[in-house]
């Protein structure tokens, strides 16, 4: 059994333009109220009707209500303006705060409208699914899809606190539990092995959510996305590296047209896409490669990827926003804990990788 972390934990994002807190205690959201400035405006909770039906009694502070109509085809620039126009009706100015109240997709939403409404206002992240608790909500990255690929309209946002309850994972469908594990699983390939070998040998804890287990792997998670973005905002260099198996991964969903996987399931492809091409350039040992691949479907199942190719996929890819100046980045790992950028990568390359994963 996992070591019991303390109920509350706290990293902070120090960047150019921001410092804020990333909150991690269970019940937190009972306390949302002590976060919000001193001298703030309406406050407008932006939110889906599953989540405002699951959690909603928590927001006993005045707010106005802006439900979002949620999922990934309705991620996208239309929708933000009607958000935008329905908090103008509803008195919004340069005083008013949003709360992104939700999982991801929320909360690159509310914090993109956040952005964009009257040049910007502050935003308060409050994540209730586990991939966005561990990743989507930290690090001011907001945006809405077009339909050439994900988040390629978007703006860096920070936010003024992240508040995380792991409590609230436990009303998850399993599969939304699932995907957040694939982005844990990450986090372990990318710099720590101690996550990584817990997902290896308490897969059962945390399947089951026993509360030790999701304490810590939320808080490792967070600590690791914290400590990149306050080292490298704007993903000029060491922020590429939270990209790992996202290439081939946004590529699923953009040919998928985001109905098929959830985001964390396509990531899973694309770490194992990324295992086999770094095993292919002989970047990574194949023992770690096949161990990468091992323990990320420890967490599935995934959909099955039937009438999808390589070629098809890695033209997708060329037109990710990872790709600059027509050369692919890919972010490959050396070892369990250790990964690089790497460009420039044969065509012929990407397709194998991309069909060794789709088998």
């Amino acid at each position: 059994m996992v070591q019991t972390k303390k109920s509350m934990s706290s990293h902070v994002v120090t960047t150019g333009t921001a410092r804020y807190e990333c909150r991690i205690e269970r019940g937190i959201l009972s306390r949302i109220a002590e976060f919000l400035p001193a001298k703030v405006g309406k406050v407008f909770v932006v939110t889906t009707a599953d989540v405002w039906r699951l959690h909603g009694a928590h927001i006993t502070f005045p707010h106005e209500l802006i439900l979002f109509p949620g999922g990934e085809p309705n991620k996208r620039l239309a929708v933000v303006e009607q958000m935008a126009e329905e908090m103008l009706a509803k008195g919004a100015d340069r005083s008013s705060i949003v709360i992104a109240f939700g999982g991801g997709i929320v909360g690159d939403t509310g914090g993109f409208l956040a952005a964009m409404f009257m040049r910007g206002i502050p935003v308060i992240q409050v994540p209730t699914t586990l991939l966005a608790q561990v990743d989507a909500a930290i690090g001011g990255k907001t945006g809405v899809n077009l339909a050439s690929g994900k988040n390629l309209a978007g703006a860096f946002h920070q936010p003024l606190a992240v508040l995380i309850d792991p409590g609230v994972l436990a009303t998850l469908p399993e599969r939304e539990y699932r995907a957040g594990l694939f982005e844990v699983v990450k986090y372990g390939i990318i710099s720590s092995p101690k996550l990584f070998a817990l997902l290896t040998d308490h897969s059962a804890d945390v399947l089951a959510q026993k509360p030790e287990a999701v304490d810590f792997i939320v808080d490792d998670s967070v600590r690791i996305k914290a400590e990149v973005v306050t080292a490298d905002e704007k993903e000029s260099d060491l922020r590429r590296i939270l990209n790992y198996g996202h290439t081939l991964g946004h590529a699923l969903e953009a040919e998928t047209n985001y109905t098929r996987f959830l985001h964390g399931e396509a990531v899973a492809y694309g770490m194992n896409a990324a295992a086999y091409l770094a095993e292919r350039l002989s970047i990574l040992p194949k023992a770690d490669a096949d161990e990468m691949r091992r323990v990320t479907n420890l967490y599935g199942p995934i959909p099955a990827l039937d009438g999808l190719s390589g070629e098809t996929l890695a033209g997708h890819i060329l037109k990710d926003k990872k790709t600059i100046q027509g050369k692919t980045h890919f972010v490959l790992a050396e070892s369990i804990g250790r990964v690089r950028v790497v460009s420039g990568i044969a065509g012929s390359d990407v397709v194998a990788a991309a069909a060794a994963a789709l088998q």
